[in-house]
């Protein structure tokens, strides 16, 4: 009983020792850092190419759907077996085909199914390939300048994606 009684004794002293450090030192002096002067100017929101910002309109290319809810970020936990699932990306492959003038069996998968995240920033070439004719004529950019700006915003090593939220930042810059 001795022993249970000094690594109890040991087991709460750590507990107590952690919980003041990591629960009470740690979130104080990371916020006393964030109040020094001259850090909190530098402080900005920016629009980054790691999540996808949708942007509205047909002079824009689409990002993936997604299944999250701002602000939380999730995928759906809803497979292809699942009816509700399969008629809601039915009704995706039909808009998407709607949308840009093909085929509905021309409609990449990333068109209608979302991301693990729901935030994925890119697509895969294919679907941006069919939002091409799209974005240049609500742009008023030439479809040969829309593609090689698409081309500018591929990249990958094991599989080939397209950043739509830089791609979109670049059809900004070149109106």
């Amino acid at each position: 009983m001795n022993t249970f009684l000094k690594q109890s004794w040991a087991g709460l002293r750590i507990l107590l020792a952690l919980t003041v450090l990591l629960g009470v030192l740690y979130p104080l002096s990371v916020w006393a850092v964030s109040r020094l002067p001259g850090l909190h100017a530098n402080a900005e929101a920016r629009d980054t190419t790691l999540v996808a910002v949708a942007r509205e309109g047909d002079r824009y290319f689409a990002p993936r759907p997604s299944a999250a809810t701002l602000p939380a970020s999730g995928g759906s936990n809803k497979s292809e077996i699942n009816e509700d699932y399969t008629k809601v990306v039915d009704e995706r492959r039909t808009a998407v085909a709607q949308r840009e003038g093909v085929p509905e069996d021309q409609v990449p998968q990333d068109a209608v199914t979302a991301s693990a995240s729901g935030l994925d920033p890119d697509i895969s070439p294919a679907y941006a390939e069919i939002q091409i004719p799209r974005v240049a004529k609500a742009s008023g950019l030439p479809v040969e300048k829309v593609r090689e700006l698409v081309a500018g915003n591929t990249h990958g090593t094991f599989t080939t994606t397209v950043n739509v939220t830089a791609l979109n930042r670049a059809i900004d810059s070149a109106r």
